[in-house]
Formats: structure tokens, sequence, C-alpha cells
């Protein structure tokens, strides 16, 4: 079985502010799941520092790591800063770096959290403290594992801190399909853009993709696709301004594997946004996700 998924107990230790939005929950219930149903699951290790440097501000990532961040960084994160949020970021992103390293090797690799795009060079946003998705493609790239990784986001809203990072990259490339109206207020050009209108169902989306994917691979020939796949699409969920079915967020993910599948490319996803009070709503949503990559790599 070539498919494997990486996971680690902090992703729902964190302690949060009672009716946070952060559906923190989400995580453990994903792992029990994903377990029951016999998947290969592994245990992470964290991310160093010395790879989260090579894409954050030195002076932040100091900050980030001692628990020195001004009380306008922990504003703009949206989470309180904590030991535990250290673990769990560090963890996430080195499962985000061990699911590409793996899908290089072996063609698909998952991992349960990730999809941290909101985060920029020395700042956090948007519950997003380092930029696992970045990282992860950097590292790729200094091991000599891959020569040009696309980052494929398509959660809700834009990867603000993603496309920032890479503007003028020629190794990394960002393809953003959002919600044009959506979080954040400022986007920073992607190298590829698509803004949606409001309440764009699945036929209209599916197509935009289909279109998105085709242009990506021909300007810009990537050997590694690093996926993010927010379910914050739906219809019902409640930060979210487009209007996706449950089957329409589940034939993304199977046009999304199937692309990567018919054009050789090794991928790796990461399960990104959802946001409902009813988190175990978005527990079916994210499984599309994994059944999808197991289906075609498993």
């Amino acid at each position: 079985m070539s498919l494997r998924i990486f996971h680690h107990h902090s992703y729902s230790s964190l302690v949060l502010p009672e009716r946070h939005r952060f559906p923190l929950a989400k995580y453990q219930a994903l792992y029990q799941e994903l377990s029951e149903q016999g998947y290969p699951l592994t245990l992470t290790s964290p991310a160093s520092r010395a790879q989260l440097e090579r894409v954050h501000d030195l002076a932040y990532v100091d900050a980030a790591l001692t628990g020195t961040l001004d009380q306008d960084a922990i504003r703009r994160l949206g989470f309180p800063w904590s030991p535990q949020l250290i673990e769990r970021t560090l963890h996430s992103v080195g499962a985000t770096i061990a699911a590409s390293r793996h899908a290089l090797e072996h063609g698909c690799g998952l991992q349960i959290s990730g999809g941290y795009h909101h985060a920029h060079r020395d700042f956090g946003s948007g519950f997003c403290l380092f930029n696992d998705l970045v990282i992860a493609a950097q590292t790729c790239l200094d091991e000599g594992r891959c020569e040009r990784v696309l980052l494929l986001d398509l959660d809700v809203h834009q990867g603000d801190g993603s496309a920032a990072l890479c503007a003028g990259s020629r190794d990394i490339i960002t393809l953003s399909l959002h919600g044009e109206h959506n979080f954040p207020r400022d986007k920073p050009a992607s190298h590829l853009d698509f803004p949606l209108p409001t309440g764009m169902q699945d036929d209209a989306y599916l197509s935009t993709l289909e279109q998105a994917l085709s242009l990506a691979l021909r300007l810009y020939g990537p050997d590694l696709i690093l996926y993010q796949a927010g379910v914050d699409v739906h219809q019902a969920d409640e930060l979210g301004y487009l209007a996706l079915s449950d089957g329409g967020v589940r034939q993304r993910d199977a046009m999304v594997f199937d692309c990567a599948k018919q054009h050789g490319l090794a991928i790796a996803a990461v399960p990104g946004g959802g946001y409902r009070r009813d988190w175990q709503t978005l527990i079916p949503l994210h499984l599309s996700l994994f059944e999808e990559a197991r289906r075609r790599f498993g």
C-alpha cells in the first residue's frame, strides 16, 4: 500500500476560550474514524527550527517559539499562545513535510491537520502560525526531492500568506480558487488567482477548477502538488460564501487526485478549513479527501 496518513495526538489537545470558532475537536474525531476504517496512519515528528527559518523571519520564529509575541500579533493570529500551541503547530508542519516526502517517493501522502496558508513571513493570521505548505515545499526543494511545487489552494479563503511568501518564485507556484468577497480583505497576488462569486455551485466550480489545473500544469510543469482541501467551500459552512454540495466537494477531491495520477505527479494533501458550530457534520466532508485518495493510491 503506497498511501500513508500522518498525524499527532496534539492536534486536538489545545485549550481554547469557550465558544472559539476553531473546530479543534474535529481532528481527534477524524483520526478515530480513519483508524476504525483501517487507513495507514503514522505518528509524525515535529518540524525543526531550521526548516521554519527557511521560510519565516528569524525574529518572528523566535518570538513565536518563546511566547514573546506582542498582543497585536496574538490578536491577529486568533489563538492564545501556549506551549501546547507550539507543540501542535510544529507537529502539524512536520506532518505536512512527511506527507510531501512520502508523496514524492510513493505517489500520495496525506495528513490530518495542516493547510495554514494565512501565515506570512513575519506574522501569523487566521489561526495560522507557521505556513506548513510553503515550509514543506521549500524543504523538499532543499533536499533535492523535486524541482517545482504547485500549491493548489482550494480553501474558500485565499491563501494570502502563501501568495506573499512565494511572490516571484519560480520553484513554488501558488494557485488559488477562493471566494472573492471572503477573508482576507487584502489578497496578495498568487501566480494564478481565480476569485469566485458568492453562491457559486458545483458545475461552475468544477468547470473552473478543471481549467485552472490545465493552465497551471501547462504553464509551470510541477512535479509535486501540495493540495489544501478546505471544506469551507460547502454550502453550509458558516464562514464561506460558496455553495458546493456534499457531492461537489467529493468531485473536487476526485478531480484533483485524478489529475495528479493521470499526469504522473506526486500529490500531498491536507484537510484545510471548515467552520460550523456543529463540527461533527464536517467529518464526512473531510473523509471524502481520504476516501478518494485511497481509491486511487491505496
